[in-house]
């Protein structure tokens, strides 16, 4: 049996909300040596001093990455969904060290298929930190499992 939510079952309408999760100084190194992307602005304390943050900001697509585990915190993917399709994203804050980050998702489409056993969703999804502010905004499309 399959603990998330099948195509029938999202609501247009519907929101879901992660736990938070605090950015931490570890994630940002264990992020750029995975990735390779060692930009001073994540990794020169001195450097990021002189940029308009004023201090080292997480890498945004650590802060997706982390949206996209947060996601599945909510249980409402787990073992329901077929693909991740498309992520459209928008960075509109830095990510400082020691912020508090969260997922606030809303589905704002469904869309049926040829094939009887799956359907598309649309979720807007949002990344917010300790103070409200929308530190990612996305649209992501998924492909979900149909109850057959």
């Amino acid at each position: 049996m399959m603990a998330g939510l099948f195509f029938e079952e999202f609501e247009l309408g519907a929101k879901y909300q992660s736990q938070g999760r605090t950015i931490a100084e570890a994630d940002v190194a264990a992020f750029a040596g995975l990735s390779g992307d060692f930009n001073p602005l994540h990794t020169d304390a001195e450097f990021a001093r002189t940029t308009p943050f004023g201090e080292r900001i997480a890498h945004g697509l650590l802060t997706v990455a982390i949206s996209t585990g947060m996601s599945n915190w909510t249980g409402i993917f787990a073992g329901t969904t077929i693909a991740l399709m498309e992520q459209n994203i928008k960075y509109t804050a830095g990510v400082k060290f020691g912020d508090t980050v969260h997922l606030e998702m809303e589905v704002i489409e469904k869309k049926e298929t040829s094939k009887p056993d799956r359907g598309i969703i649309k979720i807007a999804a949002r990344m917010l930190n300790q103070r409200g502010e929308v530190v990612v905004d996305m649209l992501w499309t998924l492909m979900m499992k149909r109850r057959t």
